[in-house]
């Protein structure tokens, strides 16, 4: 009865784990959040402020960029340690499931798609339609309802803030008649 002979190298070797890989998902996540970051406090520099003022309209942006900079590095070495969150169980998710970077294409796609065309359309058509977008890229069975609420609560904010409060909000050609009543 003896031991096999083993080296110490061996086994240690047979004790080790795999390799955890790093989740690229959340390495995007916290780089966005830094470019977003640095290009916030680029802007920052750019405000242009008048003399003498002590508090001006720098303040504000320079405060959140510097959130946004401290959080992303923050995201950023916990990732590069390997923590990971918890997955609660209240969740309805499945972290073994791969990031589905289709969804995520579709949902910049309807931000972008929401940016450019707010001159063109108006506000309250661009954000209905980008509640709608969103709203199917995220899978909704009934993604016409979607369109409905989105212009909804899109008119309603357009009139809040765009009619009641004064907000440079554009009504667009289609709602136009609706901002000469303000």
């Amino acid at each position: 009865m003896h031991a096999p002979l083993t080296t110490g190298a061996s086994r240690r070797a047979g004790n080790t784990r795999p390799a955890r890989s790093l989740p690229i998902g959340e390495l995007v996540f916290a780089l966005i959040m830094l470019a977003l970051g640095v290009f916030a406090l680029v802007g920052v520099f750019t405000i242009h402020a008048p003399a003498g003022n002590r508090v001006g309209p720098t303040v504000f942006p320079l405060f959140v960029s510097i959130l946004l900079l401290a959080s992303a590095v923050a995201v950023l070495i916990g990732i590069l340690r390997g923590k990971r969150a918890e997955v609660e169980d209240s969740e309805d998710i499945d972290p073994t499931l791969p990031t589905d970077w289709l969804a995520i294409a579709k949902l910049v796609g309807a931000v972008v798609a929401h940016l450019l065309l707010i001159d063109l359309i108006g506000w309250a058509p661009a954000a209905a339609l980008l509640f709608g977008l969103v709203a199917w890229s995220l899978g909704a069975r009934r993604w016409w309802l979607a369109f409905v609420v989105g212009i909804v609560l899109a008119l309603i904010v357009q009139v809040v803030f765009g009619g009641l409060l004064g907000l440079s909000l554009p009504w667009g050609p289609a709602f136009g008649w609706l901002g000469g009543m303000f």
